[in-house]
């Protein structure tokens, strides 16, 4: 039954094996010493050539170097792939191919080895698209010199790479600051080192030693490190909308795309000015990154936003109203949307009434193809004196989440201070 499937799926080797039993029945028949030869050819030479491209893939030392696991949208995957032939008989015709679903990619070279002989080759691919992918495992195949069967065998294990979203330069971009509350010291231990000292408190293995405070170590007899608290600043949480019905457009020019992207570069906006930032989203599942800062806090927004998928069926409104107990006075709100629904604004509404700041980034859907019509949330939004940025299919993001008007310089200093 095997051999019949072979023969089923390979056109050339069924012709072959019709050719040989018809030369052997006519020799048997005639007695004519060509059509034995021929049979026997035929015998012998399918074999071999089984023989062949069995060989061609087997034991074969394959090493692959990933150069980057993570990269962002522009950037290059690079890799190297090293073939070895550990045999003294050489391997023609070798199509290597380090499988992989990354968009633009074309890792596959043929090449072909002597005896004992090692050939590599770069791979590099341009990063066109936010998302994990998965790389290898590495396929060589190869075939004999008829084409009757063709053999493939993988090397190495699968791996994946994160491609982060892109993101642009916001100079102008600014929220309303958060009301904090007497001195403007919000208190709140921190491992940073920040202008607030707190306290002290004995030094534990670790400790930085430019954290030592010597006077109280002097007193002690102890080593003592000094205890920061936050910067008089407010927190910063970005609320992307995912849900599925109120997206529009498609690829790059679709508003999912355009509020990742949005969404990266508020919050390296805010985390290159120190400032504590937190994320939320329902896609295809909910996703919430406490707020925090640093670099690594950078890295988990992103990887976030690589994996975000406008799959969801919750409204952006329902996600307010149900995460909104996580914002006090002190947080600032940013919330990033293509929704014409006018209900999330009461949502909003709610939060400013409980002295939540609150920003809108809103994407006027109607631009990138959708039916309805932004401007009755926008009338809204505006009546009810909340900060709003429009954002049109094709604009440049550093003009569009700019404030209008000649006070947007002090408005910024306000926005990344935290000071009213």
């Amino acid at each position: 039954m095997r051999l019949l499937r072979i023969l089923v799926r390979n056109r050339l080797l069924l012709l072959i094996a019709l050719m040989f039993a018809a030369s052997w029945t006519l020799a048997f028949a005639t007695g004519f010493w060509l059509l034995f030869r021929l049979a026997y050819v035929f015998a012998f030479a399918v074999p071999l050539a089984y023989l062949w491209a069995r060989f061609n893939v087997s034991g074969l030392d394959v090493q692959v170097t990933r150069l980057v696991d993570r990269a962002q949208v522009g950037q290059y995957a690079e890799e190297l792939v090293v073939v070895r032939n550990p045999s003294f008989l050489p391997r023609i015709w070798l199509e290597v191919e380090d499988r992989t679903d990354l968009p633009g990619a074309q890792p596959r070279q043929v090449l072909s080895l002597g005896g004992r002989r090692r050939n590599s080759f770069r791979v590099r691919t341009l990063l066109t698209r936010r998302g994990v992918y998965t790389i290898g495992p590495v396929r060589v195949s190869s075939s004999d010199p008829f084409g009757l069967f063709r053999m493939s065998r993988d090397y190495g294990q699968r791996g994946q790479i994160i491609v982060y979203p892109p993101f642009v330069d916001l100079p102008h971009f600014t929220v309303p600051p958060a009301s904090l509350p007497g001195e403007g010291r919000f208190r709140k231990r921190t491992h940073y080192v920040t202008p607030n000292a707190a306290g002290v408190r004995e030094y534990v293995w670790g400790d930085s030693f430019n954290r030592i405070h010597w006077p109280s170590t002097a007193r002690t007899g102890k080593l003592m490190v000094k205890m920061f608290e936050l910067d008089p600043a407010s927190d910063i949480w970005i609320i992307l909308d995912l849900q599925r019905g109120v997206q529009a457009g498609s690829g790059d020019e679709s508003t999912e795309e355009y509020g990742v992207k949005i969404a990266a570069s508020v919050a390296r906006y805010f985390l290159n000015a120190n400032r504590n930032v937190g994320y939320i989203a329902f896609g295809d599942r909910l996703d919430i990154i406490e707020t925090e800062r640093g670099g690594q806090q950078m890295t988990r927004i992103l990887e976030a936003l690589a994996m975000a998928r406008a799959v969801g069926d919750v409204p952006v409104g329902s996600l307010l109203a149900v995460e909104g107990k996580r914002f006090g006075r002190h947080t600032t709100v940013v919330v990033i949307t293509p929704s014409t629904d006018e209900s999330w604004v009461t949502s909003l509404l709610m939060l400013t009434q409980r002295g939540v700041k609150v920003a809108v980034v809103l994407l006027e859907a109607s631009t990138f193809g959708a039916k309805g019509n932004s401007l009755m949330v926008v009338s809204q939004l505006t009546a009810a004196d909340i900060w709003t940025y429009l954002v049109k299919q094709g604009e440049d993001l550093s003009r569009s989440l700019a404030p209008s008007g000649d006070s947007w310089e002090a408005s910024a200093a306000e926005g990344l201070t935290g000071k009213n």
